[in-house]
C-alpha cells in the first residue's frame, strides 16, 4: 500500500490531523489479521472493484482547460535535463484556478516537474520554434510565481471551493520538467497539465510559499551553519556521514506576490529532498503569537522520507482553525541525511551512476545532488 509520510513524533505533534490519511486503523488492521487467520478466503469476484491504473492517479471533479507541450520531448545521457515547455492558456479574463493536476507520461524519468505563472510573458522569448528552452536551476523568467509542484506520489493539488490561485489574463504557463535519463534514450515524454477554475471570485486566494535557501541571506535567512562546515557556511554532506543535518529558515515579508501578508492560513505543507535524505521538518517560530497558538509549532515531519512516495500534506480543519502566518514569523526547515551505503535508496542511485562508493553530496538539482526544501500554500483574504 502506498506509504504515510507525515507521522507524529516525540518532536513534532501537529495541531491538526490530515486529510486522506492513508493510515490503515486498528480496526482495518483487526480485519486483516481475522482474515489472515481464516487461512485468507476469496470474497465473491462480482463484489471486486475495477482496478486502478497506477499511472493515471485521482482526477479532478472537472476539468476547464488541459495544456500540453507542443511536441513530446525524448531526454538521453548520463547528465540530468531541466526544460522549460511554454504553454498559452490563451486567457482573455482573469481566473481563479481551483485544482490542478500534472501528468508526466513518462513517469520512469520525470524527476519532478512545476508549473510558474509568466504574467509578463518573458519566456517566449527564451523558446524555440519548439516552445522550449534550457532551464537548469530556475526557469530564468521575472516573477515566476508557482502554480502547482509535481513529485513522484503525488496527486492533484486541489484548494477549497472558496479558495484558488490567481493567473492573469494573457499570462503564460512555463512547465519546468526535471528529466533523470540514467543513461538511457527514454520514450518521448509529454506532461498534461489539467486545470479546474473556481466559478466566481473566491473568499481567498492561494499561494505557495516555498522556504529552501541553499546560502546564507545579510538578515539571517537561508542557510544556518552546520555540523561539517569547514569553509564559512555551506551546504555540504561528507561522504560517509549519518545523522548528517542541514537548516533553512524563511522570515515571513510584509509582502508575498504583491499581497500584504497581515495574516496567512496555512492550508497545506509538503517537504522534498533527494535520495541522500532520510527526516525532514518543519515549523513556525512566532515572535508575537496571538489568542492560543503556540509560539513556537511544529507543522511537518516526514521522518521515513521516500522520494517515490512524496505529496502535499493537507490539514483537516475548517480554514478558520488552520495555523496563522503573519509578517516577522519564522519558518525553519531542518533536514536530515545519510551519505553512507546503509541507505538503500542511496545505495541505487548510485548504482545508477556507476559509483561503488558514496561521495560528498552539494545542494543542486539533479539526483545526486540534494535538496532541503519545504513548501506551504497558504491562503489570503481576497
Amino acid at each position: 500500500m502506498p506509504p504515510w509520510g507525515a507521522l507524529e513524533t516525540d518532536e513534532c505533534k501537529p495541531r491538526f490531523g490530515w486529510k486522506h490519511d492513508r493510515r490503515i486503523s486498528d480496526a482495518e488492521l483487526a480485519t486483516l489479521e481475522a482474515w489472515n487467520e481464516n487461512g485468507t478466503p476469496e470474497g465473491d469476484p462480482k463484489d471486486a472493484v475495477p482496478a486502478l491504473d497506477p499511472t493515471k492517479g485521482a482526477d479532478l471533479d472537472r476539468v476547464d482547460l488541459t495544456l500540453q507541450p507542443q511536441k513530446p520531448y525524448m531526454t538521453s545521457g548520463e547528465n540530468d535535463q531541466m526544460i522549460c515547455f511554454v504553454l498559452d492558456p490563451k486567457l482573455t479574463k482573469d481566473v481563479y484556478v481551483n485544482a490542478s493536476k500534472l501528468t508526466p507520461t513518462n513517469l520512469k524519468v520525470a524527476h519532478h516537474a512545476a508549473i510558474f505563472v509568466d504574467q509578463a510573458g518573458d519566456s517566449l522569448a527564451l523558446a524555440n520554434q519548439d516552445g522550449y528552452y534550457e532551464c537548469f536551476g530556475t526557469p530564468g523568467i521575472n516573477s515566476a510565481e508557482l502554480l502547482t509542484p509535481w513529485v513522484p506520489g503525488a496527486g492533484p493539488s486541489v484548494s477549497p471551493p472558496n479558495a484558488g490561485n490567481l493567473v492573469h489574463a494573457g499570462s503564460k504557463l512555463v512547465l519546468q520538467m526535471h528529466y533523470h535519463p540514467a543513461g538511457t534514450t527514454a520514450d518521448p515524454d509529454q506532461t498534461k497539465l489539467e486545470l479546474q477554475f473556481n466559478t466566481e471570485v473566491p473568499e481567498y486566494r492561494a499561494l505557495f510559499l516555498p522556504v529552501g535557501n541553499p546560502q546564507p541571506v545579510p538578515n539571517g535567512d537561508g542557510l544556518q551553519p552546520g555540523p561539517n562546515d569547514t569553509n564559512g557556511i555551506e551546504f555540504m554532506i561528507p561522504a560517509g556521514a549519518s545523522g548528517h543535518t542541514e537548516t533553512t529558515k524563511r522570515t515571513v515579508g510584509a509582502k508575498i506576490a504583491g499581497q500584504p501578508t497581515s495574516e496567512m492560513k496555512i492550508y497545506s505543507t509538503m517537504s522534498h529532498m533527494h535520495y541522500v535524505g532520510v527526516d525532514e521538518m518543519l515549523s513556525i517560530h512566532r515572535p508575537s503569537p496571538q489568542g492560543g497558538e503556540p509560539a513556537d509549532e511544529c507543522l511537518l515531519q516526514t521522518p521515513k522520507w521516500d522520494f517515490n512516495w512524496q505529496q502535499t500534506y493537507i490539514y483537516d480543519t475548517p480554514i478558520a482553525d488552520l495555523p496563522t502566518l503573519r509578517e516577522g514569523d519564522v519558518i525553519p526547515v531542518r533536514c536530515t541525511y545519510d551519505n553512507t551505503l546503509k541507505n538503500p535508496f542511496l545505495k541505487k542511485a548510485l548504482l545508477e551512476q556507476k559509483l561503488s562508493a558514496p561521495q560528498d553530496v552539494n545542494y543542486g538539482e539533479t539526483t545526486l545532488d540534494e535538496m532541503c526544501v519545504g513548501v506551504l500554500s497558504v491562503f489570503i483574504k481576497n
